[in-house]
């Protein structure tokens, strides 16, 4: 098994969120919160859970916010003294617990996602010989690091998370006109569609991707792999959300804040933010 803590996980934070307009009129989707933290904490949360810890976020629609994010991370969560004489910053404790490596990398304001990559790849893989790639909008409870071993025994250029489709409508199960079974939110179980969190190999990026403004990853790139027979599914049957709209966040937020979110890892300082809501009543 290679190195968890050398691969990249690129993660797209550049589109403009349209479909969740209230939310990215202030700020990229990726930084729309869930619970007190952007929803793109809670993606590298998942992947640090797994053992990796270098990010590289593919960024274009108000970057700065993330830029902002990520600058004054330390200073917004520990003591800090500044000497304004000097505008000297000095960090008295470090109270978080993550031990992320970051690149923010501009990727451009219209770039698609393919681009994005592209353009990323070639200034920050480095000497790996895969990466990982994600969107900035998925949370899921895959177990990340037993997918890369997947994709390792394959042989095969990519692996994608596989799941299966949630509908959003309910399903009802009749006998004549009497409802016999009721079921909110139904799963196709027969169906598997792409959940977003991936596996390259190195030559992927150069090989598959351009850095044409205009290349989608989920369009040629994609289809050509698929074609050449180089791309694998690893089925994933546990949980899987797209923060898509704001009744995908509101729901989304609702787990997070009953304390039952899948995707969150049990550490306890998580554990202790959740006590200190419902012992203030933040929680209904």
């Amino acid at each position: 098994m290679i190195d968890l803590a050398s691969i990249p996980v690129f993660i797209l934070c550049g589109g403009l969120g349209t479909r969740i307009k209230e939310e990215t009129e202030f700020r990229p989707k990726p930084m729309v919160p869930i619970g007190s933290h952007p929803i793109l904490w809670h993606i590298m949360h998942l992947y640090r859970r797994s053992g990796f810890k270098h990010f590289v976020l593919c960024t274009g629609f108000k970057s700065e916010v993330i830029k902002s994010y990520f600058i004054n991370y330390s200073s917004m969560h520990s003591d800090f003294t500044v000497d304004l004489s000097n505008n000297h910053l000095t960090i008295h404790s470090t109270h978080h617990k993550e031990d992320w490596k970051v690149t923010v990398a501009y990727t451009g304001e219209d770039t698609m996602t393919g681009a994005r990559l592209a353009m990323a790849a070639e200034k920050y893989i480095g000497n790996a010989p895969l990466a990982a790639v994600t969107y900035g909008d998925g949370l899921c409870n895959a177990d990340l690091k037993h997918e890369l071993s997947f994709h390792e025994s394959h042989g095969k250029i990519g692996t994608l998370l596989g799941v299966h489709p949630p509908s959003r409508f309910g399903e009802l199960k009749l006998e004549e006109s009497q409802v016999i079974e009721f079921d909110e939110k139904p799963e196709f179980k027969e169906k598997w569609i792409n959940g977003g969190f991936f596996f390259f190999n190195k030559n992927f990026f150069s090989d598959y991707l351009s850095k044409n403004p205009d290349c989608i990853l989920e369009r040629e790139p994609l289809i050509r792999l698929s074609q050449k027979g180089e791309l694998c599914i690893y089925k994933h049957n546990g949980f899987w959300a797209c923060m898509d709209t704001q009744r995908d966040r509101d729901e989304l937020n609702k787990l997070w804040n009953l304390g039952k979110a899948p995707w969150a890892p049990s550490f306890p300082f998580i554990q202790q933010e959740f006590q200190f809501k419902v012992a203030s009543g933040a929680v209904s």
